[in-house]
């Protein structure tokens, strides 16, 4: 998680002059993937984590977009309404797998 975390600080940095809808659109697809891959039963936690950080890097960056702030927290969550970061949810219920495994078991 930290790794990604460091990439997506890394890519806004870099790239926080582009278009809003720019950055959100990739933020969406890289959250989509990173939940597609972690996404599992016991799991939920840590990746709601994972997106409370996404969003708060999100604001650090697009606040540092000009000399001034852009946004206030309440600025921030209308902007979010706008452009809404996907919610995870469970894709893979490890213990429904169980049963088609149980000759393992």
């Amino acid at each position: 998680m930290r790794a990604k975390l460091r990439q997506t600080k890394k890519w806004l940095k870099e790239n926080r002059t582009e278009s809003a809808e720019f950055i959100m659109d990739r933020i969406r697809r890289s959250l989509i993937g990173y939940y597609n891959y972690y996404c599992i039963t016991d799991n939920s936690p840590t990746v709601d984590l994972f997106r409370d950080n996404i969003r708060t890097l999100l604001f650090k960056w697009l606040n540092r977009r000009s000399q001034k702030k852009s946004f206030t927290w309440e600025k921030f969550v209308l902007f979010l309404k706008k452009f809404p970061l996907p919610r995870p949810t469970v894709k893979v219920n490890i213990y429904q797998l169980r049963d088609h495994i149980s000759y393992i078991l």
